[in-house]
């Protein structure tokens, strides 16, 4: 078996998260961390066993133990840093969403096309167990035709300037919204063809909307509406249901549920025939970094697309970007309409 050398670059709040879920790996080591703050380079490189930490990553992309880059940094600086480790030869996993802007998000899927090595952008929730069980059971018909898709993300910010910081670079529409739009194709196997949304700021001191409620239609007539906030004030929701012509798929996440919280995940299935409920407690991990780490290293090692494809990552962003021109202009927008005009 292969050990696979990890430099990850932005040891901050998703950075460590990497860290803790890799570090102890059988088939990875951590050879650096890097981190505009010093201290906190140093801090997980102490806490993942790493040999060397500093607050410039580019040295580390020479040292030929270094197989794997994680970007993990704010998304701002994706772009040039995966531009940086693709010309020294490394395979990257680079953390969601992908850039600031439609033109630097084009740029950087043209970079991961042309690559010799192989890139995965960090689509955590496709390697849930849970929605992997959901997307099995609508696969299997157990409720029929999609026709309502229900998400809810909000989020209780105690930590606001953590929040502040992301907002600098993209809307929770686009920082979030990446993954519940891709979601959303990704159980249907159908496109978000239209969205329209309104937003709101719940606190002046917010850069831009902190809340956002996005509807959608997509190809087969299944719509669905995505509600994201992150406030001080807001109080944190996490609910997910998933409707068809012949029942309906809840999920409960095991930090929600009032009880049983030993026995993971809470899928409840119900069935309009026999008005029948399956239940399903599921082990889980919700964000699974390591799963992710191993689909980039079957890429590497097979040559297996990703998952998701760089395509299916340009896809959600884009709609994301979409919804937020419809909560800017208070109109529905046309998403291939809005990929052909910019």
């Amino acid at each position: 078996m292969k050990k696979y050398g990890v430099l990850l670059i932005g040891a901050g709040h998703i950075g460590l998260e990497h860290l803790m879920d890799i570090y102890y790996r059988e088939d990875v080591r951590v050879i650096a961390v890097a981190d505009s703050d010093a201290e906190r380079a140093r801090e997980a490189a102490l806490r993942s066993g790493a040999a060397c930490f500093g607050t410039d990553y580019r040295p580390f992309l020479l040292r030929d133990d270094v197989d794997i880059v994680i970007i993990a940094t704010y998304t701002r600086s994706h772009l040039s840093i995966l531009r940086d480790c693709l010309a020294a030869g490394k395979h990257v996993l680079c953390e969601k969403p992908i850039a600031v802007s439609l033109d630097e998000g084009r740029e950087l899927v043209r970079l991961v096309k042309n690559a010799k090595t192989k890139v995965l952008i960090a689509h955590i929730l496709r390697h849930n167990a849970s929605y992997k069980k959901i997307k099995e059971l609508i696969s299997e018909g157990k409720i029929g035709k999609p026709t309502l898709l229900r998400m809810t993300q909000n989020h209780h910010a105690l930590n606001w300037e953590r929040y502040l910081r992301l907002m600098e670079d993209c809307s929770p529409v686009v920082d979030c919204g990446v993954h519940y739009f891709d979601i959303a194709e990704w159980l249907t196997g159908e496109k978000i063809t239209e969205v329209s949304g309104f937003g709101t700021r719940t606190q002046p001191d917010a850069p831009r909307d902190n809340y956002a409620l996005v509807n959608f239609k997509m190809s087969d007539g299944c719509s669905g509406y995505y509600e994201v906030g992150w406030g001080e004030t807001l109080r944190s929701a996490n609910e997910k249901e998933f409707i068809g012509t012949e029942g309906r798929i809840t999920l409960e996440m095991r930090d929600r549920r009032m009880q049983d919280t030993e026995e993971g995940d809470l899928i409840t299935v119900y069935t309009k025939d026999g008005r029948k409920y399956e239940v399903l407690n599921l082990p889980t991990v919700y964000k699974n970094m390591y799963a992710q780490l191993e689909v980039l290293i079957d890429m590497i090692e097979t040559g297996a697309p990703g998952e998701p494809t760089i395509d299916d990552v340009w896809r959600a962003f884009s709609v994301a970007n979409a919804a937020v021109q419809s909560i800017e202009d208070r109109r529905p927008v046309s998403v291939d309409e809005f990929i052909s005009k910019q």
